[in-house]
């Protein structure tokens, strides 16, 4: 096993007075395509919004390349080489297509994307990279949410429900263009709603239930059965 790129130990996350994660502890190695699975309120968003530095949390409790990145700010988060693509995508709606992919260029990072490197993954941005983001149909809106995280070359990048409210052939062609994203020697970790298409692009799992981790495993040869229970907390 690779060394880790993200360790995460005993996490605990809230809102307010309310506790989304309870000691949460999960690891993603250099390379790896790692699936975050469970249902709806489970901690999924939570944990990927504490990953990202949108949510604070205790320093240590989240160490990047061994370092503590718990207690930092979402830009700084990103300036380390870590991008969220989020749920419900979130683009600029007064801004063309090109425009928020270029935005997610500011940081400067230095890697293989580029405007026509997304365009290659995505060809149909091209055409439309004039139109305003918001006037594309729901899947191209989330090839330019992912193509917006690409352009600052990250080396973890975190999807958050990658196929949620999209049509199955616009899911088929998001996931086909994955291994030409991965394929760079990116780390990611994709939080799914589909657990069939999260366990066949990632290697290991974990499972949340009520914001703890109820299973984790290989996910090549994990039970569906282990699956049923961890995930809706059936003994």
């Amino acid at each position: 096993m690779p060394d880790p790129i993200l360790q995460i130990s005993g996490l605990d996350a809230h809102y307010g007075d309310f506790q989304a994660l309870f000691g949460v502890d999960l690891d993603v190695a250099e390379g790896e395509v790692l699936a975050i699975i469970g249902a709806n309120g489970a901690g999924k968003t939570t944990l990927l919004r504490s990953i990202s530095g949108l949510t604070q949390n205790a320093p240590d409790m989240i160490q990047y390349r061994r370092a503590p990145i718990g207690g930092l700010r979402a830009d700084e988060v990103a300036n380390l080489g870590i991008a969220l693509v989020p749920e419900g995508r979130q683009l600029f709606p007064s801004l063309s297509v090109e425009e928020n992919l270029i935005i997610g260029g500011q940081i400067g990072r230095k890697g293989p994307w580029s405007l026509q490197a997304v365009y290659d993954l995505f060809p149909i941005l091209k055409e439309r990279r004039a139109q305003q983001s918001t006037s594309l149909s729901g899947g191209q809106q989330q090839m330019v949410a992912i193509g917006r995280a690409l352009m600052a070359n990250p080396d973890l990048i975190l999807f958050d429900e990658i196929s949620l409210g999209l049509a199955p052939i616009i899911i088929k062609d998001i996931y086909d263009a994955l291994p030409g994203i991965i394929g760079e020697g990116m780390s990611a970790l994709i939080v799914e709603q589909d657990i069939s298409k999260a366990l066949s692009v990632s290697s290991r799992f974990y499972c949340l239930q009520e914001g703890r981790v109820s299973l984790c495993g290989a996910s090549a040869t994990v039970a569906r059965e282990d699956i049923s229970r961890a995930y809706f907390g059936v003994a």
